[in-house]
């Protein structure tokens, strides 16, 4: 883990967490990543910082090897869970691709909000958190991962990502060290 600082402007992107996926057959028990999620977006919360709740609604479109549902998700597969505690101030973000800024207005409100740093976690780690990861590196922004507020339905995918990909996308750390961070954030240690 390498964290070393969050920057005055940052804002927490979680992905996926929402009814439909938590119900997958996933590598971390579900509870303690929506538990260290909540922590985040409540201390998010606390600080007057951005945090984002991204769902996933759809694909897109095209050809894939891969079996991906069809139709028409059940009634209620994706809505944030409850159990994350969500607030009528977190800004919502629906996504038909795995990363959360292609066709959506993520970009643009984290500019108005002057972000210039991320804290990504959620589900999978493999694909939406990862994606949306890549997203924010390319588009400038500095990124942290919190690795224990992450799963994926691989765990093989998941070590791979946290170990091979998120170094060289940003920084990673577990939820209480981003939390200490939090606290001093501006400042190198």
């Amino acid at each position: 883990m390498a964290a070393t600082m969050l920057d005055t402007d940052t804002a927490l992107l979680l992905v996926d967490i929402q009814n439909g996926v938590v119900a997958l057959d996933l590598a971390h028990p579900i509870d303690d990543v929506i538990g260290h999620a909540r922590q985040l977006a409540e201390a998010f919360r606390a600080q007057g910082l951005p945090v984002v709740l991204i769902n996933v609604v759809g694909f897109a479109p095209g050809r894939v090897e891969q079996r991906r549902m069809r139709g028409e998700q059940p009634s209620g597969w994706a809505d944030i869970v409850p159990q994350l505690g969500p607030a009528d101030s977190d800004y919502r973000v629906s996504k038909r691709t795995w990363g959360a800024f292609m066709h959506t207005d993520l970009e643009a409100y984290l500019r108005k909000q002057k972000v210039t740093q991320v804290v990504v976690a959620g589900i999978s780690t493999s694909i939406g958190v990862e994606s949306t990861a890549r997203q924010a590196y390319e588009l400038g922004f500095h990124v942290s991962l919190a690795v224990d507020a992450m799963t994926d339905v691989s765990p093989e995918a998941h070590i791979n990502s946290v170990t091979r990909i998120f170094p060289r996308l940003g920084e990673t750390a577990t939820t209480q060290e981003i939390l200490a961070l939090l606290e001093k954030r501006g400042t190198r240690p």
